[in-house]
């Protein structure tokens, strides 16, 4: 059902707001270039700083932008059961054609725990669900075990693999058939190959085409080009991270001249280092500075 090339969307700030047409600017150029979904108000959209009307606003005005020209995977996870239900629903009404849910943060619940939460939203909201495993944010991993079982509910289609570990996207492979989607962009051309279906990136933001190139070499088993590509995008996919994410993405916009905006608290400007290491890396792959 989501396959392919999709960017996990930075949220735009000006003076503290949502820049709602900045967004339009920016899920345009996304579209032109090609890309193949869209997931707003995730880890890169800066979710956990969007209060409840903001994370719905931006819900809604990315799917109305959009217009039904790619799928919009709406950020909809939650720690509280109820608070992700109710995401849940806004995403839902909003028209969504799914949403990805991240494994409740701080928590820290036991893998009985995450299966009755996800089952809960699947069981309450006809709208399918990307799982979202990613153990750095969170402080728990969800075992392949796990995945297996909730796989087993229709609502339930695919899962954001972002433990860092091939090995656990390996496992979940061999239990079951569940779209598996690599969450960093460095691990995309690993996880594909052992049958995953696309990535759920943050170097799109910047650089859709290339990384719907990528994708597509995969799909086409053309692993040797992919490769290559991979090797060229690597630096760049390692500096994006060097001060955390969406710091690193959103300078390498304002480099290119996609402007963002601000951070928002308690974010921060990437390092003077970080800023030169990325600008070089970007002009290594042949994006120039657009100042």
């Amino acid at each position: 059902m989501f396959t392919g090339a999709m960017t996990a969307t930075i949220t735009p700030f000006r003076e503290g707001r949502v820049d709602e047409q900045k967004l339009k600017e920016q899920v345009e150029f996304q579209i032109r270039q090609g890309i193949d979904g869209l997931v707003p108000v995730g880890t890169t959209g800066e979710s956990p700083t969007l209060d409840f009307k903001e994370h719905g606003r931006v819900i809604e005005l990315t799917v109305q932008y959009v217009a039904g020209r790619v799928p919009v995977i709406a950020g909809t996870g939650a720690n509280a059961t109820t608070e992700a239900l109710e995401l849940h629903q806004i995403a839902k009404k909003a028209g969504a054609p799914g949403c990805l849910s991240v494994n409740p943060y701080y928590n820290k619940p036991t893998q009985e725990g995450l299966y009755r939460h996800f089952m809960t939203l699947a069981d309450r909201v006809d709208l399918p669900i990307v799982l979202y495993n990613i153990p750095g944010r969170t402080g728990v991993t969800m075992s392949p075990q796990t995945v297996a079982r909730l796989s087993k509910h229709r609502n339930i289609v695919a899962i954001k693999e972002a433990t860092g570990d091939l090995n656990i996207a390996g496992e979940i492979r061999a239990l079951c058939d569940i779209t598996i989607l690599s969450g960093d962009d460095s691990l995309t051309v690993p996880i594909m190959s052992i049958g995953g279906k696309g990535v759920i990136s943050v170097l799109s933001n910047v650089i859709p085409a290339q990384i719907k190139t990528l994708t597509k070499l995969c799909v086409a088993n053309q692993y040797e080009q992919a490769a290559n590509l991979h090797r060229k995008l690597f630096p760049l996919m390692r500096a994006m991270f060097l001060d955390g994410n969406p710091v690193g993405i959103k300078h390498a916009m304002r480099f290119a001249g996609l402007d963002t905006g601000e951070l928002r608290l308690p974010l921060w400007e990437a390092s003077d280092s970080t800023k030169k290491q990325i600008e070089q890396c970007m002009k290594d792959i042949g994006v120039p500075s657009a100042s």
